[in-house]
């Protein structure tokens, strides 16, 4: 405790105090410090040990009357709040210094050290530290109780895509892990063909159906069952339902148009090559470089289904090679790609070196194609394939093989790969042995396609330190430093983020 008065002049001389006689600068009550302690507590009133809930589960502290926040240890936003604790109590009092004290993380006590002033006897101002203690007791917030009680959501998301691979929903949990729309989620679960999202309000779903529709090719059906009615204050207590179902293409499928959409998009080839799936659906046409981009809406009034999936994709070995220069498009032809060379190829399976059979095509990929190299592909020639428009399609219009992208030494890749993506917290069910090798495709097309990755964030992997040869380089794409990010973590002792600590 002590006084807050305006500096002595030389020519002031000291006074006695009137209590004890000591020999004191003149103040406007006449008394020493130890004299006016004993006369006035300017904390009377202020209470000294403070109960502050917080629920385990979720952890997050009550603030009254109702709301629950997320707070670290030693953080601004906690002193905040232990401030409002003690605020009612501060009213006479004027605060001028508050901060924590070191306590040991565990011990279930936060102590916060508190300067005040207070203008007592005869106008005399005086300043005073002290020593609240707040003690943390448990309490289950409202939202973990429900969700204890297997009440806890009001909306779901469902997320579907009938397809067998799930590439387009790696690209979407990147999309959603970087605009951190999953803090808002109660629960994600991972399903056979898609994913769950549980929301403790509409709003939220709702926020999310949003994004969904603005981030990839879709429809939505909305239903909602009711739960309670009180038929006193006529209020009804609804679970909504938001079925999300994305169109069943994904990057790398080969898909056969109707003559109607092939037409409208620029008189392009029916048999086309999904090159990409962001909000609208890329498409390719290996016969003559012709580029559309189908969105939601379109795709829904004109249906098309994929011929094939990974697995039935074959190797080819190019045998021989020649690009195809200053090709002129018929009338009605819409955009060409530029980032593509054409080029017909003559290939032979992998698993026939040993005869003298070879296929001729067409393809886009005559930029990167080279005598000898191995590229994966569709054998329509030998396969049976039951499509609506393929089967209407002149046979002389359909190419023997169609060829899909450039293959790489897949172990060699992962082993210099020196970096890594987010993953969301989420309950797996009935998942298949074939996600791993699912997963390191999404990862080659992340390194393969400079566009696709650029609404994803890349990380740096400290963890591993690629070994570089001249041997070692078999001309495979590659992500570089810059454009991944490092992981930001900010710990103290506690392990959360929080102020510097002060000691006393």
């Amino acid at each position: 405790m002590e006084y807050m008065q305006a500096p002595a002049t030389s020519s002031q001389g000291n006074i006695l105090c009137c209590t004890c006689g000591v020999p004191i600068p003149p103040n406007p009550a006449n008394m020493c410090v130890a004299c006016l302690r004993t006369q006035v507590d300017i904390s009377e009133g202020i209470p000294k040990q403070v109960t502050v809930h917080f629920c385990k589960q979720c952890e997050r502290y009550l603030q009254p009357p109702a709301s629950w926040v997320q707070c670290a240890l030693e953080s601004r936003e906690l002193l905040a709040l232990c401030l409002k604790k003690i605020k009612s109590s501060m009213t006479k009092v004027r605060l001028i210094d508050a901060g924590f004290l070191w306590t040991e993380p565990h011990s279930k006590r936060i102590k916060m050290k508190v300067t005040i002033q207070k203008e007592v006897m005869n106008g005399a101002i005086l300043q005073q530290v002290f020593v609240v203690e707040f003690v943390i007791q448990y309490q289950m917030c409202d939202d973990c109780h429900r969700v204890e009680a297997k009440d806890f959501w009001k909306a779901v998301v469902q997320v579907r895509q009938k397809t067998v691979h799930k590439k387009t929903f790696y690209y979407l949990e990147q999309l959603i892990l970087k605009h951190k729309l999953h803090q808002n989620a109660l629960n994600i679960k991972e399903i056979h063909d898609g994913i769950d999202f549980y929301y403790g309000s509409k709003q939220h779903a709702q926020k999310m159906v949003d994004f969904l529709q603005c981030t990839v090719p879709c429809r939505s059906k909305t239903s909602q069952r009711l739960i309670s009615h009180d038929i006193h204050s006529n209020t009804y207590n609804y679970k909504s339902t938001f079925s999300m179902e994305i169109v069943p293409v994904c990057k790398d499928n080969v898909v056969c148009l109707s003559p109607r959409l092939a037409q409208s998009l620029g008189n392009m080839g029916q048999v086309c090559v999904c090159v990409r799936v962001t909000s609208t659906i890329h498409l390719i046409d290996p016969n003559t470089l012709q580029i559309a981009e189908v969105d939601g809406n379109t795709y829904w009034r004109n249906p098309f289904n994929s011929l094939c999936n990974p697995r039935q994709l074959e190797e080819f070995i190019v045998m021989d090679t020649d690009v195809i220069r200053d090709q002129k498009l018929g009338a009605g032809a819409g955009m060409r790609s530029n980032k593509h060379t054409l080029a017909e190829v003559w290939v032979q399976k992998t698993s026939e070196m040993n005869t003298s059979q070879q296929y001729h095509c067409r393809t886009f990929l005559g930029h990167l194609l080279n005598i000898g190299d191995l590229v994966l592909g569709f054998d329509f020639a030998n396969s049976n394939v039951n499509d609506e428009y393929l089967n209407k399609m002149n046979p002389h219009h359909v190419p023997d093989v169609v060829l899909i992208k450039k293959s790489y030494d897949r172990n060699r890749r992962a082993k210099r790969r020196n970096w890594k993506l987010q993953e969301m917290d989420k309950d797996r069910e009935g998942m298949d042995t074939d996600d791993e090798r699912q997963y390191q495709d999404f990862l080659e097309d992340l390194e393969e396609d400079e566009a696709l990755r650029k609404n994803v964030n890349i990380y740096r992997d400290a963890s591993k330190i690629p070994v570089e040869s001249d041997t070692d380089d078999d001309g495979a794409p590659r992500i570089s430093l810059v454009e991944m990010l490092e992981e930001l973590s900010l710990t103290d002792a506690t392990g959360e983020e929080g102020a510097d600590m002060m000691t006393d």
